[in-house]
């Protein structure tokens, strides 16, 4: 009997996460599985998709949401056709101004989780399978006032990247994403709750979830490791690399501050 093919999508109550769930809709598979905190909003998500929908609700760095998937995987045995980790947050503010244990979640939801999830997963991937990381440009360069969202994202995209080689030979794809400032999404507002001072009062040529979301669909089927949707996203990857990152630091200042 033919395994079911599943997509699994974490963040998946708002923005890219949101976005790509319909590009799910669209792929062929059985079952789509959604994970986010807000349970109503998946509710919601649900009435616009066709595709069977199991909700998994739950802050997906609790062991217990993970344990969800674990038990539900074991459970139907089905095949992973997709697996998009787009959970992942960010807050904005100088050292010592943000919270230890909100520094403590962003490294959870951000790496952690996205680690145990992808480990979770990985049994029931097949040939054909594709993995997605919803990382950002902040993967390349270290960002003052966003420190520790920028070093998650690094270690991310490392990770990715490590990743896509390794599931090579098991004819399984990996793809980082990354997109520049997205202006559509809670992102921005829910970085500056909090925020002690104002260090990001400009986000120029910021994208549109839409755009990010259309891109990185293309990337993953295209097979890309790495997508840098749009000429920001991908003049910040050039630059990081060819520039220093304390002119790139000064740059970033003068662009945003």
């Amino acid at each position: 009997m033919r395994q079911k093919q599943i997509a699994i999508i974490t963040g998946a109550s708002s923005g890219l996460g949101r976005a790509l769930a319909a590009y799910l809709d669209r792929s062929g598979v059985d079952e789509i599985w959604v994970n986010s905190r807000r349970a109503e909003r998946l509710e919601a998500l649900r009435q616009g998709i066709k595709t069977p929908m199991r909700i998994i609700a739950g802050d997906i760095s609790d062991e217990m949401t993970i344990g969800a998937f674990r038990s539900a995987l074991e459970k139907e045995n089905p095949v992973v056709a997709y697996y998009i980790y787009a959970a992942g947050f960010g807050k904005i503010g100088a050292a010592g101004s943000i919270p230890l244990s909100e520094l403590r979640q962003m490294i959870g939801v951000n790496d952690t989780a996205a680690v145990t999830l992808t480990e979770v997963c990985l049994p029931y991937m097949a040939a054909g399978s594709r993995v997605a990381f919803i990382c950002s440009v902040a993967a390349f360069l270290p960002i003052p006032y966003l420190n520790v969202y920028a070093g998650t994202k690094a270690f991310l995209y490392r990770y990715g990247r490590a990743l896509s080689v390794e599931l090579a030979p098991r004819r399984v794809g990996v793809t980082v994403v990354c997109p520049y400032w997205i202006r559509d999404t809670e992102f921005i507002a829910v970085a500056r709750q909090g925020e002690d001072q104002p260090y990001f009062r400009r986000f120029p040529f910021a994208s549109s979830t839409a755009f990010v979301a259309k891109t990185a669909w293309d990337d993953l089927q295209k097979g890309k490791v790495v997508s840098t949707p749009g000429w920001v996203a991908s003049l910040i990857r050039v630059g990081a690399k060819l520039l220093p990152s304390a002119l790139v630091m000064k740059i970033s200042r003068i662009l945003f501050g």
